[in-house]
């Protein structure tokens, strides 16, 4: 059995990505994260929840990207999705920032929870650039391969997909932007929504409005941003 077989991965992406499962670095990935955990570290997300993103948002069905880095180190609170948490979990601060724009660029309430699903299946792929990260230690599964990965999953889409907008918030997203077809695609850039960097640029960005009358422009149904109110975890 290949190792692509042995993952779980949505028809689409699984055709794109195959032969990434059989690259040395992807293995090298493989035989870290089990020592790691061999050692007893607590690794996140869970196991099941590394690919959800993928899964949510099959690879014919993006329309909108949105990169993050790494993948919430906290317990209970990444699952496979960037600046996204589980239902129950408090809202992160730079997802608060993220509401806050799209209160002032579309009216829309701000969301009593952080779970991002709704986006996910609308055709939003929430892709953080590393998919793992040890609890508590942010960035510290940056340079152990899965850049490589993703990378390549940008491509993908920037290849596979025509008139996807793609919002690069911060200098690490805006570092992916060679990798996207820009004559066919639209590329947002700001400063990302942390807190420390929001006001300078984030809230007042227009993203949100900009994206939908891109999709609009060329036939796409625009993404419905309000969150539902109440919200289930997946199984």
């Amino acid at each position: 059995m290949s190792a692509s077989d042995r993952i779980k991965l949505e028809a689409g992406w699984k055709a794109a990505l195959s032969n990434e499962f059989e690259q040395p670095y992807m293995k090298q990935l493989g035989e870290f994260l089990r020592a790691e955990k061999a050692a007893g570290k607590e690794i996140y997300p869970p196991g099941s929840m590394i690919f959800s993103a993928f899964n949510s948002t099959p690879l014919d069905q993006v329309k909108v990207v949105i990169i993050g880095q790494d993948p919430y180190h906290g317990p209970g609170q990444a699952h496979g999705m960037c600046f996204s948490v589980q239902p129950g979990v408090a809202t992160p601060p730079s997802l608060v920032n993220i509401y806050k724009e799209l209160k002032r660029d579309l009216n829309i309430d701000i969301a009593q929870h952080g779970y991002l699903q709704s986006w996910a299946e609308q055709g939003v792929l929430l892709l953080n650039t590393s998919l793992t990260v040890e609890r508590a230690n942010a960035g510290s599964h940056a340079k152990k391969g899965w850049q490589f990965f993703t990378d390549k999953v940008i491509e993908t889409v920037s290849s596979h997909q025509q008139h996807v907008v793609f919002m690069l918030w911060g200098a690490h997203a805006q570092s992916k932007e060679k990798l996207i077809d820009s004559t066919k695609h639209l590329v947002l850039r700001s400063v990302h929504p942390s807190p420390l960097s929001a006001y300078r640029g984030f809230i007042g960005n227009g993203h949100f409005t900009r994206a939908n009358k891109f999709l609009e422009q060329h036939g796409l149904q625009g993404i419905n941003w309000k969150l539902p109110t109440t919200v289930q975890a997946l199984g």
